[in-house]
This record gives C-alpha cells, sequence and structure tokens, in this order.
C-alpha cells in the first residue's frame, strides 16, 4: 500500500504505488480482474484459479470478492472505525472534564491541547508513511487527539458559543450521512478526474492556510483575514465541502478494498482516514460557529 500525507491525501488499497479505486479497478471492455488487476490476487498454477472471482463488470465498477478468512470486510471497517473513534470521544470528554477552561487555568489547558495536537499530528504523519496499519498507533492517534478536540471544543462552548460542540457533532454527522447516501445512489462519481480535483484543491487550501497561519504568527492579529470575518466563513465553507469529498474518496477505497479483497488488517487504515476525515469536518464546523457568535 502507498503511503501518503494524511492531512489532505487519501489512501488506495494497492500494493503497488497506484491507487486501486482509479489504477487497479477493470475497464468496461478490457480483460477480466486477474493477477495484473487485482492487487490482491495470488498467482497460481491453474489457469482458472488465477481469479476465481473475475466477473467482468459492464459498467468498469470492481468486481466482488468472495468472503475468505483474513479478508477484509465492511464489517471489519465499521467495528474499528467505531473503536477509533470512541478512543477519541472518550478523551475528548475527559480534557473536557478534566481541563478547566476558566481564566485561572486556561493557559495551561489550552496548553496541554496543543501538545496533544502536536503528538497527534507526528503519529498521523508516522502511521501515514508505515506500510502497515498499526493499530496501536492510530488508537494513540486517535486519543491524543481526543484530547486535543475536547480543550478546543470546551474553549468555544463555554469562552464564545455555547452549544458550539453539539452543533459541530450534528453537522459532521449530517455531512458523512448525507455523502454517504449521495454515494450510494451515484449522485458522486469518484473517479481519475474527481481524484486530481480534490487533490489540487485541497493542496492549494492547506497552503493557503499555512500562509495565513504565518501571517497571523509573525504580523499579529488574524495574518490575511482568511480564519475571520466574512472571508473566515467562507473558507471554513469550502473546509467543509472538502472534508465531503475526503469522505467521497473514503467511501471508495474502503469499497474497493473488500472488492478486490484486501488483508483485513487494513481496515485500520479504512478507519484511520475516515477519523482523519471527520475531524477535519468537525473542526471546520466549530470555526464557523466560532465566527459567528464572536462577530
Amino acid at each position: 500500500m502507498r503511503s501518503r500525507n494524511p492531512v489532505f491525501s487519501r489512501r488506495g488499497f494497492s500494493r503497488d504505488n497506484g491507487y486501486a479505486g482509479f489504477n487497479a479497478a477493470p475497464q468496461a471492455g478490457g480483460p477480466a480482474v486477474g493477477t495484473q488487476g487485482n492487487p490482491y490476487a495470488q498467482p497460481t498454477g491453474n489457469p482458472y484459479a488465477q481469479n476465481p472471482y473475475a466477473q467482468q463488470d459492464l459498467y468498469g465498477a470492481p468486481p466482488q470478492a468472495p468472503a475468505a478468512a483474513g479478508r477484509m470486510t465492511m464489517d471489519d471497517v465499521v467495528a474499528r472505525t467505531a473503536i477509533t473513534l470512541g478512543v477519541l470521544v472518550v478523551t475528548a470528554a475527559l480534557a473536557w472534564a478534566l481541563l478547566p477552561v476558566d481564566d485561572a487555568h486556561l493557559g495551561r489547558s489550552y496548553g496541554i491541547g496543543i501538545g496533544a495536537a502536536l503528538i497527534a499530528m507526528v503519529l498521523g504523519f508516522v502511521q501515514s508513511f508505515k506500510r502497515k496499519a498499526s493499530p496501536g498507533l492510530i488508537l494513540a492517534y486517535a486519543a491524543f487527539e481526543g484530547v486535543f478536540l475536547g480543550v478546543v471544543s470546551s474553549v468555544v462552548d463555554n469562552r464564545i458559543a455555547s452549544g458550539a460542540a453539539m452543533q459541530a457533532v450534528i453537522g459532521t454527522m449530517a455531512v458523512f450521512a448525507g455523502v454517504l447516501v449521495a454515494y450510494k445512489a451515484g449522485w458522486i462519481r469518484v473517479n481519475r478526474r474527481f481524484y486530481g480535483f480534490v487533490m489540487a484543491a485541497a493542496l492549494g487550501f492547506v497552503l493557503l492556510m499555512a500562509v495565513n497561519m504565518l501571517f497571523a504568527v509573525f504580523g499579529g492579529g488574524d495574518g490575511l483575514g482568511f480564519r475571520s470575518g466574512g472571508l473566515g466563513i467562507f473558507f471554513g465553507v469550502v473546509g467543509i465541502i472538502l472534508g465531503a469529498c475526503f469522505l467521497a474518496l473514503d467511501f471508495k477505497q474502503v469499497e474497493d478494498g473488500v472488492a478486490y479483497g484486501a488483508p483485513r488488517e487494513e481496515s485500520w487504515l479504512a478507519a484511520f482516514g475516515l477519523t482523519l476525515t471527520l475531524v477535519w469536518i468537525y473542526m471546520e464546523f466549530l470555526r464557523i460557529l466560532a465566527i459567528l457568535n464572536r462577530d
């Protein structure tokens, strides 16, 4: 499997440098998936056993792999994602309860939250560049990310906008459900063009926000103003739209991983990617709510 930047790039279930969702899937009129098209197919001496589920799809979609021991299933992805998000939610709740954000403790609590965010970022990058999933690393990322989210959510909810955290959670769940329905209904077509557009837009977005942060650090104030006022709301909405696109890419990669018979341990990578995306969307919602109430 190829590893990519966890901030604005998604993983593909493939052993080579390709992205299974766009490079390994069979095309209409092309050869059925075998050891060449399926990155997880195992070559054998029997020409009829090269691919036991090579049924050509007229629409070019990946074939459905039969259930096999040690292969990833949708249940595996759901279970690992639930565990990862569960760890994140629990540590966020503990941080909210144990790290007060009143005037006397705000500096210390915020410092702990920022430290946890930096640790989570390092762990996320380490897992992103590992060839195999490390459940311990992924759960550690979720734990530290939860501490950061708990502190930030408490600050916004208690000092800026009461109820903002719950509103951001509801908004994130609504985006997740909406994208899932749209993807399953075929309203969103995840292809090479979609992938390229999302990656280009995400790269531009991250670079722009990084420049704004540098101006804010060295120039003071709100930097270039991309995270405050009307511009802040606009870029927050753009961030949510990008997060929704990331979800569509995540769904496609999970679907391809199950179809191609990816190893079961890669369900942890699917959980990792989905968690990253949901955190991204939640933070954008929280930022928009903070700007609206501050203004």
